[in-house]
């Protein structure tokens, strides 16, 4: 329970630091929008001709007497959207932070800055190389959260366990993956690999669960989301600051020889323990 309430806790303390950098704040909201356009397009064109597409790919069902025929392609209608718009819920961070990953570095960057003493962790890659660990990283992410959201959407047809346990589930798992997304802006500059993520995460699941659960809800309000990004990504940076510790790949023993060069540190200490790339 403590760490539900920290993690909700780093989701609060992001909106007030943005809250108190407007300029910085109001550029970062761009993302959002665009991808806010895009999805709302194609959530419209699913709304007008989505019943058409069911009766393309449903072409068994034309001789079906009535009202069968209707209530049939009306359901598998309403799945689809159903479907779409969790998809969507699902995606929108990740297709956000993808769009905007040069908005939410610099705004990562400043956080670390603004809370540190100066200096700010660097991956040392360029920018086609962020995007690509990225997008790739996302779609990884993407395939598990879509595996769970399969799984509740069939334990959805459950009696009263579907109506009742399945929806809290299914904010909880939305929640856990929408945290591995925003705490990815600060990892990935920290160099930590997905992999090291998602079981920093698990080991932390009440910390994950209270910062990206009421983010799941506030979410399903389109125009909620795109005002809160830019604090959950402050956010999930001040949460991996202070796991930080936690988040790095152990390092050999300097004790053992043969650890020597098979294994340099990924965050670049020499040494001099100065973080590489790291800029005051």
């Amino acid at each position: 329970m403590r760490d539900l309430g920290a993690g909700f806790g780093y989701l609060m303390k992001g909106q007030r630091w943005v809250a108190r950098h407007g300029k910085r704040y109001g550029w970062s909201l761009l993302p959002g929008l665009i991808t806010l356009v895009l999805y709302a397009v194609a959530l419209v064109c699913l709304a007008l001709w989505g019943d058409d597409f069911v009766s393309w790919a449903t072409p068994f069902a034309d001789d079906w007497s009535s009202p069968w025929q209707g209530l049939f392609r009306g359901f598998l209608t309403a799945v689809l959207f159903a479907l779409c718009l969790l998809l969507a819920v699902l995606t929108f961070t990740a297709v956000t932070l993808l769009i905007g990953q040069p908005f939410y570095e610099s705004l990562s960057e400043e956080v670390d800055r603004s809370e540190g003493d100066g200096s700010v962790p660097e991956s040392g890659l360029p920018l086609w190389r962020d995007l690509w660990i990225s997008a790739r990283d996302s779609l990884r992410v993407l395939v598990r959260a879509g595996l769970w959201g399969i799984l509740l959407f069939a334990l959805g047809f459950v009696p009263f366990v579907g109506q009742s346990v399945v929806p809290v589930l299914g904010f909880f798992v939305t929640g856990f993956f929408l945290t591995e997304e925003l705490t990815a802006v600060a990892l990935q500059r920290r160099e930590v690999q997905l992999r090291d993520r998602l079981a920093l995460l698990r080991s932390r699941k009440g910390l994950a669960w209270g910062f990206g659960a009421p983010l799941a809800v506030a979410f399903l309000v389109p125009f909620v989301a795109v005002f809160l990004m830019p604090g959950a990504v402050a956010g999930a940076t001040l949460m991996v600051r202070d796991l930080e510790g936690d988040a790095r790949p152990p390092v050999p023993d300097a004790a053992d020889p043969a650890a020597g060069d098979l294994h340099p540190d990924p965050y670049g200490h020499g040494s001099g323990g100065s973080p590489r790339g790291a800029s005051a």
